[in-house]
């Protein structure tokens, strides 16, 4: 490792133990956990009364919007998913690497994907409060419509939709196999609540997984059929659920896991090793 790479990757490693970015970075996750609530609530929503409202993650932001205090608190939320962007980057770069070294490669690449993820979840939040609608459904449909005009482009859009199921799979896989908690300062946690966190951890994670699994099966129908209102995400799995007798139940199970990973990221906000 050459000097400059070395310098740089101290200064990046003083920067991501700075004291007030992990305190933004804690309050990020308290309000990462309200927007999975929030889009917990619209799910059962969209599941029991035929909700027509965005259920995703910028459905959650919209629905926070519509209160008095909602603009501020979407304001704060943006602030603290910026610093967890900033934060995740700092770990991308500073993190080993190396042929022999395939989990610490892995978890950069993670790094990088949690801060492009915080970073758009910012903008959109940011987007709600200058009052745009951004519906991260519509963007999908309108980006995927712009790719099957393109040569190549439903082959290419069904490649995206393999790798958001794999995205899924993957995200059960690391819920059920508990491969969250090494982030976690489990030692710092009360005997009587640590399983019941590590718990909502699980359910979270494979809830989110099964619904991104749906929403990646939908890209590829999507390219499949040349349809792109079924690349709409989270929206179009969730919706297509509640369209059958079965799925509404499905989707009421994936509302309680969303819910569960909401309250799972607010105890991150003690516990997350940052």
């Amino acid at each position: 490792m050459s000097s400059t790479t070395s310098n740089v990757k101290h200064q990046a490693s003083r920067a991501a133990e700075s004291k007030p970015l992990e305190y933004l970075a804690r309050g990020g996750f308290i309000g990462y956990g309200i927007i999975h609530l929030l889009f917990a609530w619209i799910a059962l929503q969209v599941a029991f009364s035929g909700s027509g409202q965005q259920s995703d993650q910028s459905g959650a932001l919209q629905e926070l919007s519509t209160h008095s205090y909602g603009k501020t608190l979407l304001i704060v939320i943006a602030i603290g998913l910026i610093a967890m962007a900033i934060w995740q980057a700092f770990e991308a770069a500073i993190g080993e690497s190396g042929p022999r070294d395939r989990t610490a490669t892995a978890e950069r690449v993670l790094s990088v994907a949690r801060a492009l993820l915080y970073s758009y979840l910012a903008w959109t939040a940011i987007k709600v409060v200058q009052g745009s609608d951004a519906s991260m459904g519509d963007s999908n449909a309108s980006m995927t419509a712009k790719l099957m005009d393109s040569s190549g482009g439903r082959l290419l859009v069904g490649l995206i939709g393999l790798v958001v199921l794999g995205i899924g799979v993957g995200m059960v896989y690391y819920g059920y196999k508990r491969k969250f908690v090494k982030h976690l300062n489990t030692g710092q946690m009360p005997a009587k609540s640590r399983e019941s966190i590590i718990k909502l951890g699980m359910a979270g994670y494979s809830a989110k997984g099964v619904a991104y699994a749906i929403a990646g099966i939908l890209v590829v129908t999507a390219a499949v059929n040349y349809d792109p209102e079924k690349a709409r995400g989270l929206d179009a799995a969730l919706k297509t659920l509640a369209g059958s007798s079965w799925g509404v139940w499905l989707l009421a199970l994936i509302a309680a896991g969303i819910a569960a990973f909401g309250v799972y990221c607010i105890a991150q906000a003690k516990y997350r090793k940052i």
